[in-house]
């Protein structure tokens, strides 16, 4: 039999038991003091072997949890290798980011997990330190008769709240560390864009604006987009955003427009009135110096400029300053053309935006049938719009014609022009479209015209004048000797 297997309430059992037993059995007085003996030698068998388990365990938890913080630290140097191995990977920047974002959420709770874990070891440190000064400040305190004694402070466990308590810091530390990681990988888009303009790769691809119903091409909407790599080309609702927050939409206007004003170079080769629209940002709007750099633009492509159209949504028109509505006006005495665009309501007076530059109205087809509907309030019907717009010398464009049904409805509205997937999605542009047109070669002078000789008529080349005189003269015979030859 093992002592250290026995309860260590067996000890206060057995002396216990022992104690009544002996003051039962020992006549007189002694009896009681031995039973009392007994029974307190047991209690202290029993509180010495409550403090050699609680020591025990207290052991067996210590290295418990340096385990955990070995393997934890084990865990630790397999992410860092993995995140080693990550960026080993021939992958994309774009596509690398997300993995990096969880390999770091996934360091930061593993990190955490280790400040758990040293604060635990911490915390019981502190509390076997406090049990060794108990003893040394016991003799320390008033031992008045009179005193009360202190009442020791309550403590009350409550696990259930300590879990929940736990469970809330540790979702806000991962919440955190994701929110930060995410941050991280925007940034790391927002240099890759912004390295992007730097570099100027822009690709601008064009979407048809179609007349109704013959759907012959009108005009092309340059919408950009941009190269990251060999196989990323990002779209506008994918870096829009970001370049409007980091204050780059000048730049990208002006790579547009110079690539818009080269295209209507091309266009400007062929036949028919082939116009080319462009947008650009609420920065640009809102900045005169902007609009007057972009200005400085269209002066080196004057010739051009009659069919450029540049989009300005309704918003922006309605809150332009008086310096930007000068610059309007310069543009629109120089040949350039505006549409209206982003509408969101039919409250227009066509012969204010006429005056403006407006030779466009483009309001998408969803918000037309809607007014046509009657699901919208509007003081104008949809299908006068149209009439409306045309006697101010103004064309109105659906945008946003996903298919033939909604093309068939625009038509039924009288919309003159339309544009959308269902007559085509944007197409990327030749790169010869935009190379400079080579220099017209100088005209060479016109040789001599020669005199037509007989030999260019087709006739036999007369002789030089020496070599007739070379030749003998024939000779003259008498015509009496012709006859006699004759009658010979």
């Amino acid at each position: 039999m093992r002592l250290k297997a026995l309860h260590p309430l067996a000890g206060a059992v057995t002396g216990v038991s022992l104690g009544a037993a002996v003051a039962l059995l020992v006549p007189g007085p002694l009896g009681p003091a031995l039973g009392l003996l007994a029974a307190g030698a047991g209690l202290a068998a029993s509180l010495r072997a409550l403090e050699r388990r609680n020591a025990e365990h207290r052991e067996l938890l210590l290295a418990g949890l340096g385990e955990v913080k070995v393997r934890l630290a084990t865990g630790a140097i397999r992410i860092d290798a993995l995140s080693q191995r990550v960026e080993l990977m021939p992958m994309r920047d774009v596509d690398a980011a997300p993995a990096r974002a969880a390999i770091n959420e996934l360091t930061a709770e593993v990190g955490l997990l280790g400040d758990l874990i040293h604060q635990v070891a911490t915390t019981l440190a502190d509390h076997d330190e406090k049990l060794l000064r108990l003893p040394q400040a016991a003799p320390q305190m008033p031992a008045s008769p009179l005193a009360a004694p202190a009442p020791a402070p309550e403590v009350r466990l409550d696990p259930e709240a300590a879990r929940r308590e736990h469970a809330e810091k540790l979702a806000a530390e991962r919440a955190a560390a994701a929110r930060a990681a995410r941050e991280e990988a925007q940034a790391e888009r927002a240099a890759l864009i912004g390295a992007a303009l730097s570099d100027g790769r822009v690709e601008v691809q064009l979407q048809p604006i179609v007349s109704l119903p013959q759907r012959r091409t009108r005009g092309y909407e340059a919408l950009p987009g941009l190269r990251l790599d060999e196989n990323t080309l990002l779209l506008p609702h994918e870096f829009l955003e970001i370049v409007d927050e980091r204050g780059l939409g000048q730049t990208l206007d002006a790579l547009v427009l110079t690539r818009a004003l080269a295209i209507a170079r091309h266009l400007a080769a062929k036949d028919g009135d082939v116009f080319i629209t462009c947008n650009f940002s609420a920065a640009t709007w809102a900045s005169s110096r902007a609009l007057a750099a972009l200005t400085r633009i269209l002066e080196r492509y004057r010739d051009h400029i009659g069919r450029l159209v540049i989009e300005m949504p309704q918003a922006v028109f309605r809150s332009l300053d008086p310096t930007s509505l000068g610059l309007l006006g310069a543009m629109s005495a120089n040949g350039v053309r505006f549409a209206l665009d982003q509408v969101a309501d039919l409250r227009l007076d066509p012969r204010s935006l006429f005056d403006r530059g407006i030779r466009f109205v483009k309001v998408r087809a969803a918000l037309l049938g809607a007014h046509a509907e009657g699901r919208v309030a509007s003081d104008i019907a949809a299908g006068d719009l149209a009439a409306l717009l045309g006697r101010a010398s103004i064309a109105l464009v659906a945008e946003g014609v996903e298919d033939n049904p909604m093309a068939a409805d625009m038509i039924e509205l009288g919309v003159g022009m339309g544009q959308g997937n269902a007559f085509s999605p944007p197409r990327p542009v030749k790169p010869e479209v935009f190379a400079e047109p080579a220099p017209a070669a100088p005209a060479r002078a016109e040789p001599p015209t020669a005199r037509p000789t007989a030999e260019v008529l087709d006739y036999p080349q007369p002789s030089a004048p020496a070599a007739a005189e070379a030749q003998p003269k024939p000779e003259r015979l008498p015509f009496r000797a012709v006859l006699r030859r004759a009658s010979a």
